[in-house]
């Protein structure tokens, strides 16, 4: 579309032949030097240098249309400190220009009722002569102006006039193909990050795919973690990974599985809940990347120092099953890069969540068969128990007729002897079926601790002594306590009878029994065996939770922390390949230990 142009005086055919051939090579000299870039930014200060330079202007100024807010505004702006103008379609000289597609020549732009002062008035600049050309697309749209100002020696002519529009003409087709080539690489762009998409989602798929087969694969639920963390080290790049699950109780994460240097140390330790990095993420169900563990408050380094390995970074997403977090999944030290990412945090969330599925379906089908060999042990000890009413009777009659015969004071003391350990017979038995059947049943009532201590010492003795085994008793409290007493001796017993059985003969087995404070009595129960298993490890206290024992039934410590729940109590543990220690606490007040 060819503008209309204002009349303007024309100079001798001389000197006009001259300037046109001047001015040609000017258009090509403009042409060349915007085929040297696409960029819309430099192209369009590149078309500003040249027009003010060849029309010999002050400056120019770059204006575009906004037709959605029906504005004009200046894209490129020359020897002003004012970052942008904004004018109405038709307001001022420009906005005339852009509203009628007409070239608009002012000699003196102060006499023209169309210009707008306000804008000198702001930058402190004195205008004189304009000459403004619209910029029409390959639609014949106005797509902006190109506005110059103040042109050496006087007012443009006719000639200004053709070369801007010449120029502007040529600017317009260059920024369209900018435009175009801008668009083409944005839509390059598009279809190589839709290709990297793609790329990573199939990634994702094999990834899944072969976690699953792996897990397939697996015959235990420790072989299925230790294939997932061998599995997830693998893919995100990382030297070492560990599952850490919470305890029934939600009091501790323990470590199930491990891979890399450290791992069969790993699984012998426990983490308070809620400490450390890990316990973070399990506590939050958020997970969390870590580039610099020494500078995350939340980092416990004692983990570290007792293994003799060092954390750099980390990577730690948590496992769920439903709506529930049962531990977390880390990895640590990455081997490339040297920083985990997000698409490392994305991977282990992934393989997590295969893990946690593959926990929960382990768990349940655990929880199924622990439940029906409870059911049938209940059955069968309840039937063994029935069984051992009739000879039990007989031999108590015949206890009793001891004491009719000769020396009574022997036989009142063998009989005595006897009596007790039946009554220990029948309160074992009557435990083990109330156990099996769920029953909860306290007789709390006070004891006094020098007659219990002696009574038990005396009920083992001769079990420590098969095993030979030492037996060292610390009574720094030998008052009161409230208690039922008959469960309290299963408890001891449970627990020195594993101690015996875990030591080699000339061990050494330690009971101590302490009031800490007013509230509370202690009971201690350390042993100089090889430690706790890390196969037993969060499922100590679980029923039929046996490991390395010929004739163990794994309900001795379950019993044990029945009683002590029922109690009010509690039971905790340390264990190293030097021994294991049990820390009971009971409540001292009655109404509590009732």
């Amino acid at each position: 579309m060819i503008p209309a142009m204002s009349v303007a005086p024309s100079r001798p055919r001389g000197e006009a032949s001259s300037r046109s051939a001047e001015r040609l090579a000017a258009v090509l000299e403009i042409g060349r030097a915007l085929g040297r870039t696409f960029d819309l930014d430099t192209l369009l200060q590149r078309i500003m240098e040249k027009i003010t330079e060849l029309m010999k202007a002050d400056r120019s100024t770059l204006f575009l249309v906004d037709r959605e807010r029906g504005e004009i505004w200046s894209k490129v702006m020359q020897g002003t400190e004012l970052r942008e103008i904004r004018l109405k379609l038709g307001s001022g000289i420009v906005g005339h220009v852009a509203a009628t597609g007409e070239v608009a020549n002012i000699p003196d732009a102060y006499a023209d009722r169309r210009f707008n002062p306000d804008v000198d008035r702001a930058s402190g600049y004195r205008t004189r002569s304009i000459l403004c050309a619209p910029m029409f697309d390959q639609r014949g749209e106005v797509i902006g102006a190109v506005e110059c100002l103040n042109k050496e020696g006087g007012a443009f002519d006719q000639d200004d006039e053709a070369l801007l529009c010449a120029l502007v003409a040529q600017a317009a087709i260059s920024i369209e193909n900018s435009t175009l080539y801008q668009d083409l690489l944005a839509r390059n762009r598009e279809l190589m990050e839709a290709e990297a998409r793609l790329r990573h989602k199939i990634a994702e798929l094999d990834l899944l795919y072969e976690v699953e087969r792996q897990i397939s694969g697996a015959r235990s639920l420790e072989e299925i973690l230790q294939n997932v963390l061998e599995k997830a080290c693998e893919v995100v790049g990382a030297e070492a990974g560990s599952v850490l699950l919470q305890d029934e109780h939600g009091e501790h994460l323990y470590f199930r599985a491990a891979e890399g240097p450290i791992g069969e140390r790993l699984q012998r330790i426990r983490l308070r809940a809620g400490s450390g990095i890990a316990g973070q993420v399990a506590r939050s169900g958020t997970g969390r990347i870590v580039n610099d563990v020494k500078a995350d408050p939340a980092h416990d380094p004692t983990v570290d120092e007792r293994l003799g390995f060092r954390t750099r970074n980390l990577v730690a997403v948590p496992l769920r099953v439903a709506d529930r977090v049962i531990g977390t999944l880390e990895l640590v030290n990455k081997l490339v890069d040297e920083a985990f990412s997000d698409d490392d945090l994305k991977l282990t969330t992934l393989i997590a969540g295969q893990a946690s599925r593959a926990i929960a379906v382990s768990k349940a089908r655990e929880e199924e068969a622990r439940q029906e060999r409870l059911s049938l042990i209940g059955q069968m000890v309840s039937g063994i128990l029935h069984d051992l009413k009739t000879p039990m009777t007989v031999i108590s009659g015949h206890a009793q007729l001891m004491a009719l015969e000769d020396d009574p004071a022997a036989r009142d003391a063998h009989v005595e002897a006897i009596l007790k350990q039946f009554d220990h017979i029948n309160g074992m038995a009557h435990e083990i079926m109330a156990f099996a059947k769920g029953k909860r049943e306290i007789l709390a009532r006070r004891v006094y601790l020098h007659k219990f201590i002696a009574e038990v010492r005396e009920l083992l003795r001769p079990e420590m002594e098969s095993y030979r085994i030492a037996w060292v008793v610390e009574d720094r409290y030998r008052g009161a306590a409230y208690f039922d007493e008959n469960k309290m001796k299963r408890v001891v017993a449970n627990i020195a009878r594993n101690a015996c059985q875990a030591m080699s003969p000339g061990g050494t087995f330690t009971w101590t029994i302490d009031r800490p404070d007013e509230h509370t009595l202690y009971f201690g129960f350390s042993d100089t065996g090889p430690g706790i298993p890390a196969e037993m490890e969060g499922r100590l206290f679980d029923s039929f939770a046996t490991h390395g024992k010929k004739d163990g039934t794994g309900l001795g410590l379950a019993i044990v922390k029945k009683i002590i729940d029922e109690h009010g109590g509690s039971i905790d543990y340390d264990s190293s390949p030097k021994g294991t220690t049990f820390h009971v606490r009971l409540p001292m007040d009655s109404k509590r230990g009732a």
